[in-house]
């Protein structure tokens, strides 16, 4: 209904739509009003993808303007629903699908996509989606949602994402009995055959739309994400954001808490509930961190505390349970195994939940926790909500309004003795989509881990003195564009001060080349010019 009347008719389709002419600020209105008509999260991420996939832009700029309203809706946690329902609510294809049986083949499938000149990939096998395990081809839902907020939060154009699901079967019992089910009806694959199947189709990526191409990998099961980022990083253009995005979102609030707490960030002990992606992730960036403020690697380790399913994670513990990953950080001390004796025992200033297990943060561990700090620092960084260690409202109760809080989830304001406060939302949203743009656009082939660590202090440093005031260790979701494009920002500086950047010349105003490049919402304008043809009338 944009469309002038000058535009109907050149098109031909001049009475097919009511005569009156809108504007997309209009456009935009209806779809607030339609999206707040519903009476729950389900049935609006089915009419705003539904608006997606008929008016992509207007979908855009709904989302752009409005994201602390409806990001929780097209992302975390209301996604996490949306992935268990997939086969229910699904519609419309979106994205690839692949399976196991495709092996030989994917390239072929990979130029069935309509698009050429795809430039960021994000694929999962769906094993481990969010907090909620193994959906299998359910997982799709990740992925779009993911590269939606890539063209939301920073402006990549859609047109240049490719969501991807890998479908090797599922282990999970529920979904190979749901007639709904619309995956492969297996256990899943493992071993050789697994491996050999992801290696075609990182090989087949390139081949098909170039060495550039960024892949990001999400929400593979923990044995796997780890090797496949140690297998995949020095060869391709790929990161894991389960465990590098996440270790950045996180270091990012904690860098900005020390504004808050006044400490140097080597002055603190960290314990993180849950040893998997997320933990192993932020506590290695947080080591890298402490070096780069010049503690010795020796140091730094030692002030990091894991704690699993088993307890306190130990050189010596009888349980054992101990891979690769773990085995770094774990130390010569007394078995514990409870999470409440690990507080009381070490004493932490800053606690970490990303275990996926929902109200692990009790009240006892929370006042523990400012017993022994002036200022605690809690993050309770498991989505979707239900999976949140605690709620905001229990850590500034606990903690007498003296918790520095962040949550993977949103929650609404607290207010206690008078005052509110706003949780800082420690969403992977914040980095994922400014290192895609940075990375894409310069044409970097390899992403060290430096670009995380510069992309967490870029983050931080954006965090203001009224955002600390009212609770928030990252800046409100509403700056988010902004806060990508300064992301991108530092890291084609770094790439290009690196020699790591394939794109030349290297633009002398940095900040204005990557806002150029960014996708418009705005409609499209045409007036064509009209031929008069000899002997025929023009119709209009």
């Amino acid at each position: 209904m944009a469309f002038s009347l000058r535009e109907r008719q050149i098109m031909g389709i001049h009475g097919l739509l009511p005569p009156f002419v809108t504007d997309q600020d209009t456009q935009v209105s209806r779809v607030l009003a339609n999206f707040r008509r519903w009476d729950n999260d389900l049935d609006r991420y089915i009419y705003v993808m539904g608006l997606q996939d008929r008016n992509e832009k207007l979908f855009y700029r709904t989302l752009m303007e409005h994201v602390e309203v409806m990001m929780p809706v097209v992302y975390t946690p209301t996604v996490g629903l949306a992935c268990q329902k997939y086969g229910l609510i699904y519609r419309k294809p979106r994205g690839l699908f692949i399976t196991i049986h495709d092996k030989g083949h994917i390239y072929e499938i990979l130029c069935n996509w309509p698009e050429h000149d795809v430039r960021a990939i994000v694929v999962t096998d769906g094993q481990r989606i969010l907090g909620l395990g193994d959906l299998g081809a359910y997982g799709m839902g990740i992925p779009v949602g993911k590269l939606a907020l890539y063209t939301a939060l920073a402006g990549i154009k859609p047109q240049h994402c490719l969501p991807i699901v890998l479908d090797v079967g599922t282990n999970n019992k529920t979904l190979l009995e749901d007639p709904m089910y619309i995956g492969l009806r297996q256990p899943r694959v493992e071993g050789d055959e697994y491996d050999d199947f992801i290696d075609e189709f990182m090989e087949a990526t390139i081949r098909r739309y170039g060495q550039d191409t960024l892949v990001q990998f999400e929400d593979f099961g923990n044995h796997n994400a780890f090797r496949l980022l140690e297998r995949y990083r020095d060869k391709y253009c790929t990161f894991n954001d389960d465990i590098q995005g996440t270790a950045a979102v996180a270091l990012a609030g904690i860098l900005a808490s020390l504004r808050i707490t006044e400490k140097k960030l080597s002055e603190n002990t960290f314990v993180f509930f849950g040893a998997g992606e997320a933990s192993i992730g932020i506590a290695k960036l947080v080591v890298m961190a402490m070096e780069d403020e010049g503690t010795s690697a020796e140091d730094a380790m030692s002030k990091i505390w894991l704690v699993d399913s088993k307890g306190l994670v130990t050189k010596n513990r009888p349980s054992g349970g101990l891979n690769s990953e773990k085995e770094i950080f774990a130390k010569p001390h007394e078995n514990i195994d409870t999470l409440v004796d690990v507080v009381k025992k070490l004493k932490p200033s800053v606690l970490i939940g990303a275990a996926a297990v929902g109200a692990a943060f009790t009240d006892e561990i929370i006042q523990l926790m400012a017993s022994n700090n002036k200022r605690p620092v809690i993050f309770a960084l498991s989505n979707p909500t239900s999976k949140a260690e605690c709620t905001a409202e229990q850590a500034y109760t606990q903690s007498e309004g003296r918790a520095v809080f962040a949550s993977g989830s949103p929650f609404h304001p607290v207010e206690y003795k008078g005052k509110t406060y706003h949780t800082g939302q420690g969403n992977n949203s914040y980095i994922f989509p400014g290192v895609a743009l940075g990375v894409i656009l310069c044409g970097v082939r390899h992403i060290p881990e430096d670009i995380f660590l510069r992309s967490a202090q870029a983050l931080a440093d954006q965090v203001t003195k009224n955002d600390l005031s009212e609770g928030r260790v990252y800046p409100p979701l509403s700056a988010v564009q902004d806060v990508s494009v300064k992301i991108a920002v530092n890291i084609a500086d770094f790439v290009y001060e690196m020699g790591m950047a394939a794109r030349y010349p290297e633009p002398k105003d940095k900040e204005q080349f990557i806002r150029s490049q960014l996708y418009s919402t705005d409609y499209e304008q045409f007036v064509p010019k009209l031929y008069d043809w000899p002997g025929q009338k023009s119709c209009l």
